[in-house]
């Protein structure tokens, strides 16, 4: 995990690698490794929402097609959706814009007890409005301010722990699922004439993704940098990341009520 998790000030851009599957060389063992580490997911969000003191925010980001979807639904399968709300933030609507940046999002926030799901999420302030220049590169650098001010304010005072991942790509690798979009009937749904269009920036893109985890990336709220070519690897990168997480959290259940026997209540209920 030391690999793909940013370090403040210790951002190796460069020597990411969106094919990287490092240490497998099978595929099927890492997808047994994913089923193990779903099946713990279950139970340590149980306990969670049980406990009811705390939460757990997960932020997405990528190009498009990534696989933020696709994440969410192999690796969050098996959670209760009881208490795990996903989130998607699309283009700001004019009530929105008229607020700051921040004010759609809190609102989205986790409730103690729930693990929320950003797909997409308020770094999209900082990523596209720089590429298509609706901000300058100094109100970049006060949301970014603004975005630890936030972070912070989450798991100081909200109890919220905080992980945030993003999935990269390979630009030929979004090429190739684009097509794949296409091509298939059944994902032609996701295809759209925007995403040709952004590609254009790719370059862009990549340049404001590394300044935005270079200056956001802090102990309380890392981010983590998931190889993401390869779906399989995804899933086991992001899953093993969010157990080991929550088993640092170590939710418990609560003990029963005050004067509650469970003993006594069984022994008496056998005895009519």
């Amino acid at each position: 995990m030391n690999k793909i998790r940013v370090r403040p000030g210790h951002l190796h851009w460069k020597r990411f690698d969106p094919d990287d599957t490092s240490p497998f060389k099978e595929k099927e063992e890492a997808v047994a490794d994913t089923e193990r580490h779903v099946k713990e997911l279950d139970d340590l969000q149980e306990n969670l929402y049980a406990e009811g003191r705390r939460s757990l925010l997960i932020i997405l980001q990528g190009m498009d097609t990534a696989g933020k979807d696709g994440t969410i639904r192999h690796v969050m399968r098996g959670c209760n959706p009881q208490s795990c709300r996903v989130t998607s933030f699309k283009e700001p609507t004019p009530e929105e814009r008229a607020h700051d940046f921040l004010w759609r999002i809190h609102r989205e926030v986790p409730r103690a007890g729930f693990i929320g799901i950003f797909n997409r999420s308020y770094y999209e302030d900082v990523l596209v409005t720089r590429v298509h220049k609706e901000i300058s590169n100094h109100e970049a650098e006060r949301r970014f301010k603004r975005i630890n001010e936030f972070e912070k304010l989450l798991v100081k005072d909200g109890n919220t722990t905080v992980l945030k991942f993003y999935l990269g790509i390979s630009s030929e690798e979004q090429r190739r699922r684009l097509l794949e979009r296409l091509r298939d009937p059944k994902k032609r749904w996701k295809f759209s004439l925007n995403d040709i269009k952004e590609r254009k920036y790719w370059s862009h893109y990549q340049k404001y993704y590394k300044d935005a985890i270079e200056a956001t990336s802090t102990d309380h709220a890392p981010w983590y940098l998931v190889p993401a070519n390869h779906k399989w690897y995804r899933n086991y990168l992001v899953a093993r990341v969010l157990v080991k997480t929550l088993k640092e959290m170590d939710p418990k259940c609560p003990p029963a009520a005050p004067g509650i026997d469970p003993r006594k209540i069984f022994h008496e209920g056998h005895k009519r």
